[in-house]
């Protein structure tokens, strides 16, 4: 068998060619939307995805993810900086000088959280926000990253904390998704149709702020719930919500989606368009494009222009385009440094490897016959001896070193070594 020549951390500029993604199974394939939305997926997706909220008793619990413990221990050890965190009172947002500082010795910055101001501001009936936790709290992180993979759309998550009795925000809307998971105390729920369905990202709920509250205040709410630890509620983007904590201290976390819209794909042909000279022609000298009947002759003849390079658009590079957005939303499985070097120095026979989750790739090939791996931030190009070795260590599966298929053992090495310094594999218990 020839030797491939792995050791060059080369990159490909070439052509590239879309491959269909690799199935995954093994351990990325244990499914986690299912505990928010049951296990009849396809009932989510055809009754409530993007439609209607969906109210949920799970039965169970997310104590797992984040409890009140862990919410004292991110605001007092961990060295917390805004805009990780944010305090609501009375509908509004609280001055973060109100509730951060300087570092001290060691430390000179100057807008770490302090916990004694947090301490006093809440007692005085602030609504806790922790932000970004998919990013700094290990149990979110895992499950964000599963998630996300699942839905196919990046996601976030934010925690709620509310001392007893009062309303963080007043009724609005969100223009991502979401999933509000209980985790303590008891909070109740009103939900109301929304004013403006299916918001764009530029579309806040601040633009219709009037008809927003005479909505919340005039119209029957579609739920007026109390959702208890273990409860789930999905709303799609769009729909008007509050929440009053109940009797005690109630935390929840909000699983934001920020979901890929059909406008996405109207943003990515705009932008290919751009390849087609007529539509990037200058108007006439002294044109007047104020004056709609002057205008009205470009329009048409831009139009068709317009409509023949939409034509034109090939679906490959619609895909590269559009799924950046995705690509580039979520970061993969967290990756430890330095036991991943000490595992690159130590690599041996048996040794098992896997595809880390959340990690988009697709493999394609190049003009001289190549294997290109496109990862977010960048492309590998590999020999063409690599293909089914290749294939099989991104499957999902764990695999031991020297039973790889497709290449011998000394090639084996190579190719993990080469995997695993650029972040696409890591060690993985079999």
């Amino acid at each position: 068998m020839a030797r491939a020549d792995l050791s060059e951390p080369s990159t490909d500029t070439g052509p590239r060619r879309e491959s269909v993604p690799v199935p995954v199974d093994g351990r990325a394939s244990k499914p986690v939307l299912s505990r928010l939305v049951g296990s009849d997926i396809e009932e989510f997706a055809a009754r409530h995805w993007g439609r209607k909220p969906l109210l949920r008793r799970t039965g169970g619990d997310f104590g797992d993810l984040l409890d009140l413990d862990g919410v004292d221990e991110i605001l007092s050890r961990r060295g917390l900086r805004t805009p990780f965190l944010r305090l609501a009172r009375d509908g509004a947002v609280v001055d973060s000088r109100s509730f951060t500082g300087g570092g001290v010795v060691g430390a000179e910055i100057g807008d770490q959280v302090r916990d004694d101001r947090v301490a006093a501001l809440f007692a005085d009936g602030s609504t806790i926000v922790l932000q970004g936790l998919h990013r700094i709290w290990p149990a979110v992180i895992d499950f964000t990253t599963r998630l996300a993979d699942e839905l196919g759309h990046p996601a976030q998550v934010n925690a709620y904390v509310t001392p007893p009795s009062s309303q963080g925000f007043s009724a609005h809307y969100d223009v991502h998704d979401v999933f509000v998971l209980q985790v303590a105390g008891r909070k109740r729920w009103k939900v109301h149709a929304p004013v403006h369905p299916s918001p764009l990202r530029d579309q806040p709920w601040s633009e219709h702020a009037d008809a927003v509250a005479a909505r919340a205040r005039d119209d029957a709410a579609v739920i007026d719930e109390v959702l208890e630890p273990g409860d789930m509620m999905y709303l799609p983007r769009g729909w008007l919500h509050s929440a009053t904590a109940l009797g005690d201290v109630s935390a929840h976390l909000t699983v934001g989606v920020h979901v890929i819209t059909a406008f996405a794909l109207v943003e990515a042909l705009t932008a290919l368009v751009g390849s087609e000279e007529g539509l990037r022609a200058s108007l006439p000298l002294g044109m007047d494009v104020g004056d709609p009947d002057r205008l009205e002759a470009q329009v048409e003849s831009v139009r068709e222009t317009l409509i023949a390079a939409l034509r034109a658009v090939p679906g490959d590079a619609l895909a590269r385009h559009v799924r950046d957005k995705v690509w580039q939303g979520n970061r993969p499985e967290p990756l430890a440094p330095v036991a991943t070097a000490r595992f690159v120095l130590g690599l041996g026979d048996g040794d098992a490897v896997r595809r880390r989750d959340g990690l988009h790739f697709r493999i394609g090939d190049t003009a001289d016959g190549r294997i290109v791996l496109e990862l977010p931030d960048r492309r590998l190009s590999l020999p063409a001896a690599t293909s089914t070795a290749l294939t099989a260590l991104l499957d999902g599966r764990v695999w031991r070193l020297g039973e790889i298929p497709g290449m011998d053992r000394s090639d084996q090495f190579v190719l993990v070594r080469r995997l695993l310094r650029e972040g696409v594999l890591m060690a993985a218990t079999a």
